[in-house]
């Protein structure tokens, strides 16, 4: 039975443990890969371009996670009052669109709204001023693909979640004397929470370590973290792999630290509905 689990221990190891433990020792090395130092992490917490990079990666995680989640809640919920043909195919078709990412989904944005997108005209000539003043290839431009394909992956997750609510507590609170916002208050989110909370640190997680979608549109001129990693490592004249690693681990101690936040509030979530 054991040696069943040999290839999997080495496939992990190969391409999981490996690759992360250099990754590590090489961020502590200096530009010639010599030595022991600090500077690699002294120049990515102290350079201004990686620290508007961070900010930039966290600010568009937060809002494009937020974003996917209230959409996700509503589309997920009324998937559930469907039948069950309907709701099959519609959950089909919002797991398509989860592979709709990278440079497709970049192209097709351009089409639509970019400089001289196919909607944006069209508005334009229907008379919306705003659509002038949209520019796809700004921190408002990327935030929006970055909800277009997190939207999808909320659904799939949050739609079991509902499941987990039983019609017959709606129906012992409404015979108590309830009302709908009651139920949802006191029994309906305390339910959810723990769940919406696990979805919402994974999708931060996807949109911090996301870098197809935003390169394909606006290469090197957003200055996102993940960006700034691949620029490092292979995109410059001179690649400094050391500041590459170094960033990459710093990247990795954000997604960990949201996940550990994530962890307390569960535990928070949970103490408080018990």
């Amino acid at each position: 039975m054991l040696m069943a689990l040999v290839p999997l221990l080495i496939w992990v190891f190969a391409f999981e443990i490996i690759p992360v433990f250099q990754m590590v020792v090489m961020s502590f090395q200096n530009s010639d890969g010599l030595g022991f130092t600090l500077d690699q992490y002294y120049k990515g917490l102290t350079t201004s371009l990686y620290l508007e990079a961070m900010k930039n990666s966290i600010v568009i995680s937060i809002n494009s996670s937020v974003a996917a989640m209230i959409i996700a809640l509503f589309v997920a919920y009324s998937i559930t009052r469907f039948t069950t043909g309907i709701r099959d195919q519609l959950l089909m078709v919002s797991n398509m669109m989860t592979n709709f990412a990278g440079v497709p989904l970049a192209f097709a944005y351009m089409i639509l709204m970019g400089n001289n997108g196919a909607l944006l005209l069209l508005l334009e000539r229907m008379g919306v001023e705003a659509a002038g003043s949209f520019d796809l290839y700004s921190q408002t431009g990327v935030t929006q693909l970055y909800i277009y394909y997190q939207t999808p992956l909320a659904i799939l997750l949050v739609y079991p979640i509902f499941y987990g609510i039983r019609t017959e507590w709606k129906e012992a609170a409404s015979l108590l004397g309830a009302s709908t916002w009651k139920f949802w208050r006191y029994i309906g989110i305390p339910v959810l929470l723990p769940g919406l909370l696990g979805t919402f640190s994974l999708l931060i997680a996807n949109a911090l370590g996301a870098y197809a979608t935003a390169y394909a549109l606006t290469g090197i001129s957003f200055n996102l973290l993940t960006i700034r990693i691949a620029a490092l490592v292979s995109g410059d004249i001179f690649p400094n792999f050391q500041l590459g690693s170094a960033l990459a681990v710093i990247l990795a101690i954000i997604m960990i630290f949201s996940l550990v936040v994530n962890e307390l509030m569960l535990r928070w979530s949970r103490r408080r509905g018990t």
